[in-house]
């Protein structure tokens, strides 16, 4: 599902224009990265957490020369679907 997709879903869905629907939906994801950036936890219980996680450093191996080289330490944004999530997909199969 595409964002015009999902924008004309959620529209549907509560009654908002498109273009309001458009601007919540971008207002949202804006206010997710800005928290988790700044080392935040985004909670939404029934749908999950927004975290950001450390990634240690590393050795790597180019695949082309197999020569080794040094993976830095990292940060990366994650998602953990909660449980009501996780069954609601099981159950769609």
């Amino acid at each position: 599902m595409k964002k015009a997709d999902f924008v004309a879903s959620i529209s549907a869905k509560s009654g908002l224009s498109k273009t309001q629907t458009d601007a919540a939906i971008s207002a949202f994801m804006d206010t997710v990265m800005e928290a988790v950036a700044d080392g935040k936890k985004v909670s939404l219980v029934g749908f999950g957490t927004f975290e950001s996680r450390e990634r240690a450093a590393r050795q790597g191996r180019n695949p082309q020369t197999g020569e080794a080289l040094s993976i830095p330490a990292s940060k990366a944004p994650a998602f953990s679907a909660a449980k009501a999530f996780k069954d609601r997909v099981k159950e769609a199969r």
